[in-house]
């Protein structure tokens, strides 16, 4: 929770009850066969006992689950299992009480915990908790979570720090699945994986003798993007197609405007068709996404799970886009179908006669899926399904590792003139992007995500004044003796280095370029030496 909280939704904006479960009517309607209400906070919702009874009664829904923070979750539990709530989901980052009130701001521990062993009373099982691992606050607290499986049906689930509006993200208190699960393998060696089920959000792990189990969401080291069949509806009755994803389309907008059932379900086909495959910017997979869960939540946002119909790329999907229908396949299938390959892209109208937001088809040309490239022509960091992964230099011997790398700054006649003279208002200019050049070595596994921590025994940046085009010319030498190269710390270095000559001359010259960053040699590793002629 952020310090100075956060701004709550008028209530006139919010979904009333009847909106929730028209909505939810819908999507059981094409086939979503579980719904979970999360938040905000979904049990402060006075009628939250209600919906939960009256989603009981939709005719093809299989699951009910809730995501709370657990404060009044003893107190409520009972009343909504009887309406035939049948998962629940807990929130707790920290087992110290006096750091549960710093993060969520109040007290209210013992009644989470309260709660927790009321869900296992009632037969709840296993019953997930949620805990997302933030360095420098939590992540000295995953053994003790670990812990609580042994006695206790519980699933632990340890989320990766994610960006989100109000939590201030910042790369450095991410802690990365691959480091979660060697923590725990150091102190249970014994600890197996899981079976995966389909579109599980989860990698599943468990010790051998404990009742529960531990499992880990990888949404920003190994994201499930290609797989994800989820979808939500926030509070005030905005469909968001991924979590990550800034786009929303008002579904209550058009439910208060009179829209028809076949109208919405194109509404939000047209938005599930522009799904995207990856979040973060991370490497494209092309693979077949299983037909959307829905989610609706409370406060601000309601969570829906599973369509029937899944129906991979085939020859159907074909027909479909080239204008044909999927028989007995319901709307929502149909357009789902849409966020596979090919793929049909829309655009927003702002003086369309029927609404702002109205979205109409864009055309484009289909792409190629792309099968698994063969182990001898793929990229290093790529595994053999498209995914992002680091490489695993355990095995790889010591070796001596030297790699240069240079950039040019061509910064026209002013600015050349004023740092050949050192007359620049900010100083020096030649020895801060010497310095920066140093400093961005040191701190290259920081800047690019996959690259290993490298211990440089030797950073040593050059610039050379080129008065012929009134340029710097940087040159960044790195040397290490370790598994991996360097090149990525030389090039780092060079191109902050010609970065900062920027920062430094951008008062008296935008025209400024940056150029010709590039490897110029290395040396040291099993491919073999290079220099560039």
């Amino acid at each position: 929770m952020p310090e100075e909280g956060v701004p709550l939704t008028p209530k006139a904006d919010l979904l009333t009850t009847e909106e929730i479960l028209t909505l939810a009517r819908l999507f059981v309607k094409e086939g979503v066969d579980k719904i979970r209400l999360t938040g905000g906070e979904p049990l402060i919702r006075p009628d939250v006992v209600n919906i939960v009874a009256q989603l009981r009664q939709l005719e093809g829904l299989r699951t009910i689950g809730i995501t709370t923070n657990g404060i009044n979750l003893a107190r409520l539990l009972p009343q909504l299992q009887k309406a035939g709530l049948s998962a629940v989901n807990i929130s707790l980052d920290t087992l110290v009480p006096a750091k549960f009130e710093f993060i969520v701001r109040r007290k209210g521990f013992h009644k989470v915990m309260e709660g927790i062993h009321k869900a296992i009373e009632l037969g709840y099982s296993p019953v997930k908790v949620n805990c997302v691992v933030m360095r420098g606050l939590n992540e000295d607290e995953l053994l003790d979570f670990v812990a609580l499986t042994k006695g206790l049906p519980l699933d632990v689930r340890f989320i990766e720090y994610m960006p989100f509006d109000g939590n201030k993200w910042n790369f450095k208190k991410m802690v990365s699945y691959k480091e979660m699960l060697d923590t725990l393998q150091q102190r249970w060696p014994e600890l197996e994986k899981l079976p995966e089920e389909e579109s599980s959000t989860a990698k599943a792990f468990k010790i051998p003798g404990f009742q529960g189990q531990v499992s880990f969401i990888t949404s920003m080291s190994e994201h499930f993007c290609g797989t994800c069949n989820r979808l939500r509806i926030t509070a005030d009755g905005n469909l968001k197609v991924c979590l990550f994803g800034n786009s929303e389309v008002s579904l209550r907008d058009h439910l208060r405007a009179g829209a028809s059932e076949e109208e919405l379900l194109s509404i939000i086909g047209a938005a599930v068709g522009r799904k995207k495959r990856q979040h973060a910017e991370l490497f494209l997979t092309l693979q077949d996404s299983p037909p959307a869960v829905l989610s609706i939540s409370f406060r601000d946002s309601l969570h829906v799970q599973g369509l029937r119909h899944r129906v991979s790329r085939s020859h159907q999907m074909v027909t479909l886009w080239e204008g044909g229908g999927v028989p007995q396949t319901p709307l929502l299938a149909q357009w789902w179908l849409g966020a596979g390959l090919p793929q049909r892209h829309y655009s927003s109208h702002p003086d369309s006669d029927a609404n702002p937001k109205c979205l109409s088809p864009e055309p484009q040309a289909p792409a190629t899926p792309l099968g698994p490239l063969p182990a001898s022509g793929q990229l290093t960091h790529v595994d053999t399904e498209g995914r992002a992964a680091m490489v695993d230099v355990g095995g790889k011997p010591d070796t001596e590792r030297v790699a240069v790398a240079s950039a040019v700054v061509l910064l026209g006649p002013v600015a050349f003139r004023l740092v050949q003279e050192n007359r620049l208002k900010k100083g020096d200019a030649l020895v801060v992007a010497q310095l920066a050049g140093v400093q961005a070595a040191k701190l290259t596994s920081q800047l690019i995500p996959l690259c290993h921590h490298v211990a440089l025994s030797h950073v040593q940046v050059r610039l050379e004044l080129d008065s012929a085009r009134q340029a710097v010319v940087i040159e960044a030498s790195c040397r290490a003796r370790g598994p991996t190269g360097v090149e990525m710390e030389a090039l780092t270095s060079a191109a902050v280095a010609a970065l900062t000559l920027y920062d430094m001359c951008k008062a008296v010259s935008r025209d400024i370029v940056l150029e010709e960053i590039k490897l110029i040699s290395k040396t040291g590793g099993q491919r073999g030496d290079f220099h560039r002629t």
